[in-house]
């Protein structure tokens, strides 16, 4: 009921995570704005009991709750249980992922998105353009790795399309998460993504062309 697997920057691949079987006892603190309580551990007796084989170093936490037993306040809680792009912060290519079934948390070394068009957005960020202009804009670690953060993301730009035209980008979407659980080649459909946001850009074969060779 409260233990969620969990999904570090590590796990998480292009469209896909490889889980490592870790998890969360999520004894959250609750959203008092929103009327949720926080976690009663007492109502939770076996993982009490397993707390407080702990009990010294969650008393002495600077960051904990109500109580020792529950987590500190995150006012984004409830994000974790919506549908959702993710991703980790440091990598030398983009490795956006959707998480739809709304089960994953993600720790410190994540990001998170959610809200509308999350099926377009998602194979975006993962286009040729997108990891062109993360190499211009993005803050690198100075080992040939980029950090992906929430400010750099807010800088790029997405083209809002009709309804129509993004649900040409939702199908493909869809069809390269199918591909991506069934262990199967997606490169065509790859392409076609990034043909079509060329388009929507109205780049011109030389645009094109140096993007591609970057």
């Amino acid at each position: 009921e409260i233990i969620r697997p969990i999904l570090r920057g590590r796990d998480i691949k292009r469209y896909g995570y490889d889980f490592a079987d870790l998890w969360l006892i999520n004894t959250h603190n609750g959203i008092k704005e929103n009327g949720v309580s926080a976690i009663d551990i007492e109502q939770y007796p076996a993982i009490k009991r397993h707390l407080d084989n702990y009990y010294p170093q969650l008393a002495k936490r600077l960051d904990k709750g109500d109580t020792p037993y529950n987590l500190r306040n995150c006012a984004y809680m409830e994000d974790f249980s919506k549908q959702k792009i993710v991703w980790g912060e440091i990598s030398d290519k983009t490795k956006f992922s959707i998480e739809l079934s709304g089960n994953f948390m993600t720790e410190a070394t994540t990001f998170l998105m959610t809200g509308d068009s999350l099926l377009y957005l998602v194979v975006f960020l993962n286009s040729k353009l997108s990891e062109y202009v993360f190499s211009k804009i993005g803050t690198t670690t100075g080992v040939g790795t980029v950090r992906w953060k929430k400010f750099t993301i807010e800088q790029l730009f997405v083209p809002k399309l009709s309804a129509l035209r993004e649900e040409e980008f939702n199908e493909i979407s869809r069809k390269i998460l199918r591909a991506t659980e069934q262990k199967q080649d997606y490169l065509e459909l790859k392409k076609l993504v990034d043909n079509m946001i060329y388009s929507d850009f109205n780049f011109i074969r030389e645009e094109i062309d140096f993007i591609e060779s970057q």
